[in-house]
């Protein structure tokens, strides 16, 4: 999950054939959301949006096309999914990540968490 600026806020591995979708609801629900959270069709599903609802946010998801009930969602808004897919892009630049090299899980979370952190250094010292 990342914030507005497209910085990492939290990160919960999953295993290779399970849906994010399963997981969602717990990488939320510890936040305390406010606000908006915009989210890609692949997280449409009562568990989410009623888990990002219930800490207090508002749910910008469409849905996906095989429903009956269509929700709709601003486009200005929903543009600005991109911003997680430009963190996974900054995460594959550092090698080890790219290539998987940490075979563990324990191992791989660990080194998603170091460079998240050089993520959100790199930024805060471009901001200032």
């Amino acid at each position: 999950m990342v914030d507005g600026r497209g910085l990492p806020v939290r990160l919960l591995l999953t295993p290779g054939q399970a849906s994010d979708k399963t997981t969602a609801p717990e990488l939320v629900a510890p936040l305390g959301l406010t606000g908006d959270v915009v989210g890609d069709r692949g997280y449409f599903g009562q568990a989410v949006i009623a888990a990002i609802e219930a800490s207090g946010a508002t749910a910008h998801i469409p849905s996906q096309s095989n429903v009956r009930v269509v929700r709709s969602v601003d486009r200005d808004l929903y543009r600005q999914r991109n911003r997680i897919e430009r963190f996974f892009n900054r995460l594959k630049h550092f090698r080890g990540i790219a290539t998987r090299y940490f075979k563990t899980a324990t191992n791989f979370l660990a080194a998603l968490h170091l460079a998240s952190t050089r993520i959100w250094i790199r930024t805060n010292e471009s901001t200032t």
